[in-house]
């Protein structure tokens, strides 16, 4: 008895099975992005002349249709991040020969979101990316259901296929665990915006690692990620001598080193101090600052990826494993006891 039932085709899911890579890697191949090894190309293109692998159908109905443009909605802020975030997008768009529409949110809550979605609708851009910051705006997005694919950079304890995002919850973990094994016991944490997503990650992981260790809550206050924020929060705050500060991102760190020193407070010698995000400046600020190092270049090559995938093979159900931070090690903490003398450290980074 013959099983007269045709052959499933081939997709981009079976050829990275058998080259042995992720899918993102075969896409990579596909569209002719770069910094995939020779070796590796070879293997996916092998792979795929050997199972005849070509797009969905579906897929290939839409091409005459498409504009090869991307839409990319950002919040109107000049962070370090969301900027390195949109720029890699874009430099990633254009590798592979797609124009990238930036609509700016001045607005950053869920009404304005919608409201650049529509409009870059209305333009026929092929897929739409989103840096989220709100948590509001992370909810809304979860509920679209629109033609085109959708991909948001947004850190969340829900997984999902919509989203790519760098661990914000290890990195905050890591940064505590390193403060906890320097000896520190009463570890204060300054935030990010109360409904930003990043800070909502850090403060979980910042309270699940004091909670494991058995080491008291102390000290949190929510700031806006800026120097400033981080200065009158350091004026303002309860810190002593033998604490050490989490601080969610490295402008908010430098305004406390400022309040420190206008309290008599030397960091690392009082008070040891980490950051989050290694901006460039970060290595050199006195004293260097131990910091979260995140990987914005590939968070924004992975957004045009995801988004490449659906549109050759209709929705992505995969859900990615968020991107591992590295806890970089500078002079701005110390060892709880040791003296204010100390040998210059060499920075090195560990990862989580």
């Amino acid at each position: 008895m013959t099983d007269d039932k045709p052959a499933r085709a081939a997709n981009i899911f079976d050829v990275a099975r058998l080259a042995g890579v992720s899918h993102q890697t075969v896409s990579r191949v596909i569209n002719g992005l770069p910094n995939v090894r020779p070796a590796t190309r070879e293997r996916v293109e092998h792979a795929i002349a050997q199972l005849r692998y070509s797009p969905s159908p579906a897929a290939r109905s839409l091409v005459s249709r498409r504009t090869r443009t991307l839409g990319l909605i950002a919040p109107a802020v000049s962070d370090y991040g969301p900027t390195r975030i949109g720029m890699h997008f874009s430099m990633a768009a254009r590798a592979v020969r797609y124009s990238v529409d930036t609509v700016t949110t001045v607005d950053d809550d869920p009404g304005g979101v919608r409201a650049a979605i529509e409009g870059l609708l209305r333009q026929r851009v092929d897929g739409i990316a989103l840096i989220v910051m709100d948590i509001g705006v992370l909810e809304m997005v979860r509920e679209l259901d629109l033609a085109i694919p959708v991909v948001a950079a947004a850190s969340s304890a829900r997984r999902s296929p919509l989203l790519v995002q760098i661990d914000q919850y290890r990195g905050a973990r890591a940064a505590v665990r390193h403060l906890a094994e320097l000896g520190h016991t009463r570890i204060a944490h300054i935030a990010g915006p109360a409904r930003a997503a990043d800070a909502v990650e850090r403060v979980r992981g910042w309270r699940d690692e004091l909670a494991e260790r058995g080491l008291p809550v102390v000290d949190l206050a929510y700031g806006d990620w800026t120097a400033e924020a981080g200065y009158r929060l350091g004026k303002e705050m309860d810190l002593e001598p033998g604490m050490a500060v989490f601080a969610s991102s490295d402008l908010m760190a430098l305004g406390v080193m400022s309040a420190l020193r206008e309290r008599s407070l030397n960091v690392p010698g009082d008070i040891s101090l980490v950051g989050f995000d290694d901006i460039p400046e970060a290595a050199f600020l006195y004293p260097p600052l131990t910091t979260v190092r995140q990987n914005f270049s590939a968070l924004g090559e992975l957004m045009v990826q995801k988004l490449l995938v659906t549109l050759e093979e209709g929705q992505d159900e995969t859900t990615d494993t968020p991107l591992a931070t590295r806890l970089v090690v500078r002079d701005s903490t110390r060892a709880l006891g040791v003296g204010a003398v100390r040998p210059v450290a060499s920075e090195h980074a560990r990862p989580l």
